[in-house]
C-alpha cells in the first residue's frame, strides 16, 4: 500500500493468477503422477489402441472434451479457492499494516500415526500482537469479543484469529470436517479464535451448525450487514476495506478471464 491506498491492480493479479492455471488442464485418464495429462491426439492414441473403447466410440473428440470439462470444473475451483485464500491474506497484511507478511500466515506441527511429523497450515491470521494499524486493532478485539460472547463458556483468545478461507463449502464430507475441526482445536490452544471465511454463500446449514457448535467462527459472503456473519461486512467494517466493492468494480475484469477459461476447458483442442 502507498499512503494506506490499497493496490487494486495487485489483488485483481493476485486473486486471478491461479485461475488462468485452469487453461493448462489437461485430463489423465487415470494414468496419475505418470503424465501430465494428455493433448487430444494423445488421447486419441491411448482410447484408439484400447479394443473395446474403440469398438464403442469412447475415442472420441467429444469423450476428451467431456473429461476436460469435467476435470477442469473441479480445477476452476479449486484455483478460485486458491485466489480467494491470496487476496485475503495480502488484505490482512495490507490493513494491519504489518512489518513482516510472514505475520499473516499461522501453522503448526502434529504428529501421524506412523510416528513422523508434518506441518499443517491455515491461510491467514490476525495477530494482535503484530498489528500496527491501531484502529484496526481496535475493531479486531471489539470483534474478538462480541464473536465468543457469542459461542459457549470460551475464554476470549489473546493472541487474535487464525482463518481457513474458501471459496465455498459444498461438499459434507465428514472427513474434511474432522479435520478442519482438529485445525479449531489446537488454534484454541494456542490461544487463537479460528475463523472460516467463506467467500460465496455456498455452505450448508448442517456444516455451519457444527462448526459453530464446536466453537469455530463462520463467515460467508453474503450482503448482510452483521460483521459477525458476513465477510464481506467484516473486511470492510473491522478491516477497513470493502472487498465487495472491489469484486463489482472488477467484475468484468474477472469474468472475461474465467469466461476465457470454461472456452478452453469446454473445447476439444
Amino acid at each position: 500500500m502507498t499512503n494506506n491506498v490499497p493496490d487494486e491492480q495487485k489483488y485483481l493479479e493476485t486473486f486471478l493468477q491461479p485461475i488462468r492455471k485452469c487453461k493448462d488442464y489437461r485430463p489423465k485418464f487415470g494414468q496419475g503422477n505418470l503424465n501430465k495429462g494428455f493433448l487430444l491426439q494423445e488421447f486419441k492414441v491411448l482410447y484408439g489402441a484400447d479394443l473395446f473403447y474403440s469398438w464403442v466410440g469412447l475415442d472420441s473428440d467429444l469423450m476428451y472434451a467431456a473429461h476436460r470439462a469435467a476435470g477442469g470444473m473441479t480445477s476452476i475451483y479449486r484455483q478460485v479457492g486458491i485466489g480467494c485464500e491470496r487476496l485475503f491474506r495480502q488484505i490482512i497484511v495490507d490493513t494491519t499494516r504489518y512489518i513482516d507478511p510472514s505475520f499473516a500466515r499461522w501453522s503448526y506441527t502434529t504428529q501421524t500415526s506412523s510416528g513422523k511429523s508434518k506441518t499443517l497450515s491455515l491461510d491467514g491470521r490476525l495477530k494482535l500482537s503484530e498489528i500496527r494499524n491501531q484502529s484496526v486493532l481496535n475493531k479486531v478485539n471489539q470483534w474478538i469479543t462480541d464473536y465468543c460472547n457469542g459461542l459457549s463458556e470460551v475464554t476470549q483468545p489473546s493472541n487474535g484469529i487464525v482463518f481457513e478461507v474458501r471459496q465455498g463449502y459444498k461438499s459434507k464430507d465428514s472427513k474434511r470436517q474432522n479435520a478442519d475441526i482438529d485445525n479449531a482445536t489446537v488454534a484454541w490452544a494456542n490461544d487463537y479464535l479460528p475463523v472460516f471465511a467463506i467467500f460465496s454463500a455456498q455452505i450448508d446449514s448442517d456444516i455451519v451448525l457444527r462448526y459453530r457448535n464446536n466453537r469455530c467462527g463462520i463467515l460467508i459472503g453474503t450482503m448482510n450487514g452483521d460483521p459477525q456473519i458476513s465477510l464481506y461486512a467484516f473486511c470492510e467494517q473491522v478491516l477497513g476495506y470493502n472487498l465487495a466493492d472491489f469484486f463489482q468494480r472488477k467484475s468484468d475484469e474477472i469474468k472475461h478471464e474465467i469466461h476465457e477459461v470454461l472456452e478452453t476447458l469446454l473445447s476439444a483442442e
